[in-house]
């Protein structure tokens, strides 16, 4: 009886010292791979943890359309510029509709019914400042203001920016709604490795001057559209993220900030998926997933 108890509680404690292992940072990755195999679609993940140093991606190397996640590089060159004394983001500019196509420089406009902000829409000739029109772009998606944006900075200063960071594949070529650009096949890409590299550097204070990375993450966690990165984590942690779709493509990138100041950058990709609700869980998931390891869970 005594040998069947000492066998029992070896066995006990084997299955509760199991119970309460860490994974390491390479079977996160193969268990956050070979779930979202079983998912019908492309899945992208981009992780850091920032503190330690730990990171992963599955297909990190993918390209995507961007769809609006090319607004946060448009946001970092903004700040580029003002740091330059270029402009102050206080500075008013006429809230125009009207905008050159980049293959002939055609004009096009945008559909109210098609921007997820249309505040702007109603105030076409009046006059607003870069900081309202930046708040605007990054937490509801406005793309009259990004294409606004856009055309004060230049895209080729975009991506140069994100060039100068080693992100070497993402790309910024235009505004948004661009049809005689999207029919030729001229799209904002991006990779989730990329996105990364771009979020830790607004994590680190090197995206821009310190004052204007601070600044970001204060804009960035004020992001409406939550069903990703956020959805799962609870209250007390912040995200400072910047999320895209169009269809069949839905993505969420950016820096969670835990309560006691630690930062990891994560970022999931999607496209090609038969069922968008399904593709949002499975990226949720995979933020728990990575939560959870960070903090030990």
């Amino acid at each position: 009886m005594a040998k069947l108890s000492i066998t029992f509680c070896m066995a006990l404690l084997s299955f509760l010292s199991f119970g309460q292992s860490k994974l390491t940072v390479e079977q996160l990755q193969a268990n956050i791979a070979a779930e979202l195999q079983q998912q019908k679609g492309t899945f992208a993940v981009a992780f850091k943890d920032l503190s330690t140093g730990k990171s992963f991606q599955v297909n990190g190397n993918d390209n995507f359309h961007a769809a609006s996640t090319m607004k946060t590089p448009v946001m970092i060159e903004l700040y580029r510029q003002a740091d330059k004394k270029k402009f102050r983001l206080s500075d008013s500019i006429v809230i125009k509709n009207e905008f050159k196509s980049i293959v002939d420089g055609s004009p096009f406009s945008l559909n109210a019914g098609d921007d997820s902000e249309p505040y702007f829409y109603k105030h076409i000739g009046e006059k607003t400042t870069l900081d309202t029109l930046l708040y605007k772009m990054i937490i509801a998606s406005s793309n009259l203001a990004t294409n606004m944006l856009i055309e004060l900075v230049d895209a080729k200063n975009v991506t140069a920016t994100m060039r100068s960071f080693g992100a070497n594949d993402i790309q910024v070529l235009r505004g948004v709604e661009d049809q005689k650009a999207y029919d030729k096949g001229l799209n904002n890409t991006t990779t989730a490795n990329d996105l990364a590299i771009i979020f830790e550097k607004i994590a680190k204070g090197k995206a821009a001057s310190k004052k204007s990375c601070k600044a970001m993450i204060k804009t960035l966690q004020d992001q409406q559209f939550n069903s990703i990165i956020p959805a799962q984590l609870p209250k007390d942690v912040k995200v400072a993220h910047k999320t895209g779709s169009i269809t069949r493509i839905h993505h969420d990138s950016g820096i969670v900030i835990l309560p006691d100041g630690k930062m990891y950058v994560l970022v999931l990709l999607s496209k090609n998926f038969d069922n968008e609700k399904d593709a949002i869980q499975a990226m949720a998931n995979v933020s728990k997933e990575v939560y959870d390891f960070v903090t030990g869970h």
